[in-house]
């Protein structure tokens, strides 16, 4: 993102459009069915069952269906997404996204509107079990919530 432009911002919610800062697509006419990696940030308004393992940021469009798995820093929903989250720095579900499913994050943003059906676990910094078993180590931290 080396214009500035910042994914996150106050005031009305509305979802991102392809633009020079996303590096990759997928219409709402694609259905995609399988594993899927890429850097940067990726835009899917289209129809995805499998894996999807990145190291940037995925935005999830109003006319997007997501079932499985999801490893990203960073996970803009604003579509539909079944399964298991698991984001490095973020997650945020806008007015039209919908969560179904198992989210591991250390930041949830949820608009009204908004919904998430399932169980979260926050941490300060998300480890894959791969690096876990590597010989970096990754410290852990639990955070409560609080009300």
């Amino acid at each position: 993102m080396s214009s500035g432009k910042s994914l996150f911002t106050k005031g009305p919610s509305k979802p991102s459009t392809p633009s020079e800062d996303i590096s990759g697509y997928f219409g709402k006419e694609v259905i995609f069915e399988g594993k899927m990696t890429f850097e940067g940030i990726f835009r899917l308004d289209g129809k995805f069952d499998g894996e999807i393992f990145e190291s940037g940021s995925l935005i999830v469009g109003e006319t997007a269906t997501i079932k499985g798995k999801i490893e990203a820093n960073t996970v803009v929903i604003n579509g539909h997404v079944e399964g298991e989250v698991i984001a490095k720095a973020r997650v945020e579900i806008h007015p039209t996204g919908k969560l179904f499913g198992n989210l591991v994050t250390p930041t949830l943003t949820i608009e009204e509107g908004g919904v998430f059906d399932g169980h979260c676990k926050m941490e300060g910094r998300v480890v894959r079990e791969s690096e876990e078993e590597g010989s970096v180590a990754s410290e852990k931290v639990e955070r409560p919530l609080t009300a």
